[in-house]
């Protein structure tokens, strides 16, 4: 099946699709031995595609990845202040794999890692909504701000679903130990919400996110996802 060079790049794990743009741009792929131009189409399995004069991946190589991030990484593949990168900790696995979405620096918890550019792009995509649940320790806890939460809320001019919150504990000093479930991926979203609602995030754990449970997983530590969990989060 024939599709757009940029989406087989991103699919077979070799970059995002906008680096896959600017790699066409530059000359550096190759389809049947003729330089590619940005719009160009190809199939995968019966076209010779090279970038820089090597083939890609193939589509049986793909590696699933939950990780147990710690707080102080950033999850970008590459950070101009040097900071460390979660990447670093599955670097291990033999290959090279890319973070599916982001969970900032200060928070920790399940990120998965992929060189499956197609799985990524659909767990991404906004139309999926996929659902994510956090534990978050907050300061300044009330009843009325619990439920001020669980309210939807405009963000970068984009209205969110009704979020599922509960109150798992309750502190002597005011702190409490929330539950709350998102179905979109905006910027530092939880984070955002708790502010517009009056409360600090303190900590902050992405437990799950869809049917997939962080578990016992050690803190930094990584596993492969098992066939069936994939399969799961693709349908």
């Amino acid at each position: 099946m024939t599709e757009r060079l940029q989406k087989i790049l991103s699919g077979r794990g070799v970059c995002s699709r906008r680096k896959a743009e600017e790699y066409i741009t530059a000359g550096r792929v190759r389809v049947n031995g003729i330089t590619a131009k940005l719009g160009d189409i190809a199939d995968p399995e019966l076209d010779e595609i090279l970038l820089d004069g090597k083939p890609l991946p193939s589509a049986s190589e793909y590696v699933y990845i939950m990780l147990h991030k710690p707080r102080g990484y950033v999850t970008t593949l590459s950070d101009e202040k040097g900071r460390k990168n979660a990447a670093q900790l599955v670097a291990d696995c033999g290959t090279r794999v890319y973070p599916v979405g982001r969970l900032d620096m200060d928070s920790e918890g399940l990120l998965l890692f992929t060189n499956d550019g197609n799985f990524a792009n659909q767990l991404m995509h906004p139309k999926h909504e996929v659902n994510k649940t956090y534990h978050v320790v907050v300061t300044g806890y009330s009843t009325e701000k619990l439920e001020k939460l669980a309210q939807p809320v405009t963000l970068d001019g984009y209205t969110i679903r009704k979020p599922e919150v509960e109150l798992l504990k309750m502190m002597a000093d005011g702190r409490a130990v929330l539950a709350v479930t998102i179905h979109e991926g905006r910027n530092r979203q939880v984070r955002r919400m708790c502010d517009l609602a009056g409360m600090g995030v303190e900590r902050l754990i992405r437990m799950s996110e869809c049917a997939l449970q962080l578990g016992s997983l050690p803190l930094g530590k990584w596993r492969y996802l098992t066939s069936a969990e994939v399969e799961r989060l693709k349908k």
